[in-house]
């Protein structure tokens, strides 16, 4: 038995190894970075290879081209339904949650009131029988005069406990509504996530307002975690989130994925879109980048993008494709340029 189980351990051990192996040379074959992203894709390629992922990266890779970090993003979501269910299960749970609390709160605050109104009633009925009070110490009138005094005093503490309560389920609901907005921003720039763009579009077309979406890509953006690391990086998305944010203020800026934003204008015409996106482009182009730790020059950080107008009927899916493919033309064209379709 002992032995059994020995053979099943190590024959267990073996295929981790092995599928550990495979992963390393799949990520070295591609010439992606052995990043926690990376490796769990590639994790979920081999550990399944007749699965979806596994058939979409076949015939994305038919005849030896390679998988940048873009495709493995778009794969990434695209063929993973189960974690958006997660998200949407999350998201119900939360939801239900947060109503549970504003109900508490609402009874809660109910009680007190009742219990509030109880406590001046039986105090004012006590202040009354004093005062009927002959003076001769009657037993009666003493002892009910002390049974209301008691019930003041508990009606008092079970006000405070409640008034506590209260306190600790507004404090909940306010944690329930900062939880619910994490969940909706990234973290590393602070803009709204891939769910909120999706959230505030569907909103917007149902209200019937004019929508134009804009799909921004940062040029180069390999290179440069290639030659000044993930750390540099990171601060050029931040820059170009807030060079957007700044220039396309009231309207919604995303960070899509990667080193792709997304801007949702609303109630604008495609023209004015295209002016205020193509001041940021050349807010971002005319900076002049450099290293924090050594002031040496980080070198010119653009980007592309693609602009679409929003037909009635359009879901986010529909016009995000319409710009992407206006974008990687913009790319094709030299990039640090807005086409507009």
């Amino acid at each position: 038995m002992v032995g059994a189980r020995a053979v099943r351990a190590a024959s267990q051990s073996d295929s981790s190894r092995r599928l550990y192996d495979r992963i390393g040379d799949f990520l070295v074959d591609q010439r992606l970075d052995p990043d926690p992203g990376n490796y769990a894709f590639a994790y979920h390629l081999l550990a399944n290879p007749e699965g979806p992922l596994a058939r979409a990266v076949h015939a994305l890779t038919d005849g030896g081209v390679r998988l940048t970090q873009r495709d493995i993003e778009k794969l990434g979501t695209e063929v993973q339904p189960n974690a958006k269910v997660a998200k949407e299960k999350a998201d119900g749970l939360v939801a239900a949650t947060q109503m549970q609390v504003e109900g508490f709160q609402d009874m809660v605050t109910a009680m007190r009131a009742e219990t509030q109104g109880f406590g001046r009633d039986l105090a004012a009925s006590a202040e009354a029988i004093s005062r009927s009070s002959d003076g001769s110490g009657s037993t009666v009138i003493g002892e009910v005069a002390r049974i209301t005094a008691t019930m003041i005093e508990r009606v008092r503490s079970a006000e405070e406990r409640l008034e506590s309560a209260t306190r600790e389920a507004s404090e909940l609901r306010e944690k329930l509504e900062e939880a619910r907005d994490n969940a909706r921003r990234d973290p590393l720039t602070d803009l709204p996530n891939r769910r909120a763009l999706e959230e505030a579009y569907a909103a917007q077309a149902a209200s019937g307002a004019r929508i134009c979406l804009a799909v921004c890509d940062v040029d180069h953006f390999k290179s440069v975690n290639d030659r000044f690391g993930h750390a540099v990086g990171d601060r050029v998305l931040k820059a170009i989130a807030e060079a957007l944010s700044q220039t396309c203020a009231g309207h919604l800026v995303a960070r899509y994925g990667g080193e792709e934003f997304a801007v949702l204008f609303t109630g604008v015409s495609i023209q004015t879109a295209r002016t205020t996106l193509d001041a940021a482009r050349a807010t971002v182009a005319t900076k002049r980048y450099r290293l924090r730790e050594t002031d040496a020059p980080l070198g010119e950080i653009t980007f592309s993008a693609g602009l679409a107008a929003a037909e009635p009927g359009d879901g986010l899916s529909t016009v995000f494709h319409r710009a992407d493919r206006l974008l990687y033309a913009a790319k094709t064209a030299g990039r640090n340029c807005l086409l507009v379709g």
